[in-house]
């Protein structure tokens, strides 16, 4: 095709397609999407106003991310305050690579006593990784002034969430680490990056030294040098590199929904954050399966039901699988459905699909699911 004896309007138009998807989802847009939410810290779920001691405080302010154990990673940035003994020992003092804000964690130090001596950060990634598939990784990292240098700060890409009640090192092997100790000064930043080829459908990035102190590197950098390691994060990238894989589809894939009047559908991977209706980056994959059904069958009407475990007062879970259900009819309007085709409800507790006896079971029991309304005229 000689694209350059186009007439330039045809030129243009082709140009515009391509950008906006409209012949398609280009290898481009595929290719340069950063899998990981909110990745330079920017984004917060409330204002950070103090110091954070437990791990749960930074979860609650820290928008998608949270902390995989009971230490505490801390966040800095303009409206955060530090206590004027931490200030003295250079927290805070740091500027963000991007932005203005970032994170900071303790990565070594247990030996000597440093309470939280292994602090982590983990995210949900915007989807599950493809095996087979090579991806590309980095994070920056700057050390605080007085802090000492180590190396194997790195990532560990997880299947499942990782959450433990103590504030221990968390024993897997990470699939990234940085082999050499990291050194920065006044401020300076660098990156710790690979490439990688994924084995499993990991969901979950966790970033931090999952390494005992003997088994890391350290360097003092000046005579008075804190006996722990501190460094901070900003600037988290996943993205996919050529070729870009075609992602099998599974016989229980939501395209392939028998379309039948009075048919109750589960929604697979649908996220919320803990006690909250916000949709999660990680929904989005299988709510737009879910928009791509809605426009093949142009006619159809359907209603939204949420559901919730047995924990909890039961007028909360109420209100909070109705609000949950909403925020899906939401998603499905800003992207083109029609709202008279859409109904929404929540369950609460009543509807369990499994035991409230176990985790596994209350983790069923916590779903969205669509039941078909009506389909008339529509394709089937």
């Amino acid at each position: 095709m000689q694209l350059l004896n186009f007439p330039k309007y045809l030129v243009l138009l082709i140009g515009l397609l391509l950008y906006s998807g409209g012949l398609g989802n280009t290898l481009v847009a595929q290719t340069n999407e950063n899998l990981v939410p909110n990745p330079s810290f920017e984004r917060f779920s409330r204002v950070p106003i103090g110091w954070f001691y437990k791990g749960k405080n930074f979860s609650d302010v820290m928008k998608y991310w949270n902390a995989p154990t009971g230490a505490s990673p801390d966040i800095f940035g303009p409206k955060v305050i530090v206590p004027k003994h931490w200030e003295e020992k250079g927290f805070g003092k740091q500027m963000a690579r991007t932005g203005s804000t970032l994170v900071g964690i303790t990565s070594y130090g247990c030996e000597e006593g440093k309470p939280h001596c292994r602090e982590y950060v983990q995210i949900q990634l915007k989807e599950s990784l493809v095996i087979g598939q090579k991806y590309h990784f980095e994070f920056w990292v700057s050390s605080l002034p007085k802090s000492l240098h180590i190396n194997r700060l790195g990532a560990y890409f997880s299947i499942e969430e990782i959450q433990l009640i103590d504030d221990s090192t968390i024993d897997v092997k990470p699939q990234i680490e940085a082999k050499k100790v990291l050194t920065t000064r006044n401020g300076s930043w660098t990156k710790v990056a690979a490439t990688f080829t994924a084995a499993e459908e990991a969901s979950y990035l966790i970033i931090g030294n999952f390494y005992s102190d003997k088994e890391t590197k350290v360097l003092k950098p000046r005579s008075d040098a804190l006996n722990y390691a501190y460094y901070y994060l900003d600037d988290v990238l996943l993205r996919k590199e050529q070729p870009i894989l075609k992602v099998p589809i599974k016989p229980d894939d939501l395209s392939k929904t028998l379309i039948e009047v009075g048919r109750v559908v589960t929604l697979k991977n649908i996220f919320f954050e803990t006690d909250k209706y916000e949709l999660l980056p990680r929904s989005f994959v299988e709510l737009n399966k879910l928009l791509a059904l809605m426009r093949t069958h142009p006619n159809m009407v359907i209603e939204i039901r949420g559901h919730t475990d047995i924990v909890g007062n039961n007028d909360y879970n109420q209100y909070l699988s109705r609000k949950r259900s909403k925020s899906v009819v939401h998603f499905l309007i800003e992207h083109g459905i029609e709202a008279y085709r859409l109904q929404y409800k929540g369950f609460g507790s009543e509807q369990p699909t499994a035991t409230n006896d176990t985790k596994e079971g209350r983790q069923l029991n916590r779903r969205v699911e669509f039941k078909i309304i009506s389909n008339s005229g529509g394709m089937n």
